[in-house]
């Protein structure tokens, strides 16, 4: 079983912002592959349901992006799986241009709070990852307005391409293939 988690911050005024991206990621999922995610349990919204052949739990964190690696920790704790290979992490990242995709098998938070909570939680930083572009905040913003604002039109359309190849790098994660899955998106397109 695998665990898939998307970052976001809970409640309609945060839907569709950039902080949000790893909820929109599990949404298309969920869309995607017949998974109803609205159990609540584990200080998250989740689905059980199959990917590809493979056994998954979907999961939105609803304890806000700063407090995540309280969920992923239940969850964890609950399902007992190995975090360093059955954990997915989907996630905003604004060192990357809107729509680009970064995966990795561990590293930093990279100042991301929900990262930092998770790997305080865990006690480490492995565990898989996609990290999602979404823009570096222009100059003179504040961080917190930039990402909890929206996409541009543009930006939006960089987005839904991303969520396709979100779905197709899950896949192959799932199948143990990560190294294809960084040979594949990491590179700029």
């Amino acid at each position: 079983m695998h665990i898939i988690v998307g970052l976001g911050n809970p409640s309609k005024e945060y839907k569709g912002t950039r902080h949000n991206i790893g909820f929109d990621a599990i949404d298309y999922l969920a869309d995607k592959y017949g998974i109803d995610v609205s159990s609540k349990k584990h200080k998250a919204l989740i689905g059980k349901g199959i990917i590809e052949g493979y056994k998954v739990i979907l999961a939105k964190p609803q304890t806000f992006m700063n407090l995540s690696g309280e969920s992923v920790i239940e969850l964890i704790d609950f399902y007992k799986i190995d975090e360093k290979d059955e954990l997915i992490i989907i996630y905003d990242d604004i060192s990357l241009d809107p729509g680009r995709m970064r995966i990795r098998k561990k590293g930093s938070a990279g100042g991301h709070n929900g990262i930092k909570n998770i790997i305080s939680h865990l006690g480490h930083d492995e565990f898989l990852r996609i990290k999602i572009g979404v823009g570096e905040k222009p100059k003179g913003w504040d961080l917190a307005d930039y990402v909890l604002g929206r996409f541009s039109k543009e930006e939006r359309q960089e987005v839904e391409e991303a969520m396709i190849r979100t779905s197709q790098a899950v896949k192959f994660m799932l199948e143990g293939n990560v190294e294809e899955a960084m040979n594949q998106y990491n590179k700029t397109r």
